[in-house]
């Protein structure tokens, strides 16, 4: 009877890695939409009503993401904060993290596609991570 169990237990397990039973891989950023394509704040209205993104139009495409963070604990799972500097000075924005380009485009078209960058400036320090730039906008 324990052999059986061990059995059906190991089948489980096995069919889930195999057919990514549970989770597609979203993170919380994904799921309140950081880093998705927009053209007005109201495209990147949050399900967490405790969460306000903004369009940061100064982006290809623009980027739904979190104003005024001053550290990652400001950030949804799966974001961390970030300082944007442009031509109107420097703010702070949770931007979605990846380890690969594939991560970013996820809410994003071909057109406007972002790239997982280590070349950002985080609030609380790289500790080795990316994250999701997509292109200038030229504004």
């Amino acid at each position: 009877m324990c052999r059986l169990m061990y059995v059906f237990v190991l089948g489980v397990s096995f069919g889930c890695l195999s057919l990514g039973c549970g989770s597609s891989g979203e993170t919380e950023a994904d799921r309140v939409g950081v880093g998705a394509e927009c053209t007005d704040s109201a495209e990147c209205e949050s399900p967490d009503e405790d969460i306000t993104l903004e369009c940061l139009t100064r982006f290809a495409g623009g980027y739904c993401g979190l104003e005024g963070c001053e550290g990652d604990a400001d950030c949804p799972d799966g974001s961390a904060c970030v300082a944007h500097q442009d031509a109107t000075g420097t703010a702070n924005y949770c931007f979605r993290i990846c380890v690969d380009k594939a991560e970013c485009n996820r809410n994003r078209t071909v057109e406007n596609e972002a790239n997982c960058s280590a070349n950002i400036d985080f609030v609380d320090g790289t500790q080795d991570r990316k994250a999701c730039v997509p292109p200038s906008s030229g504004l």
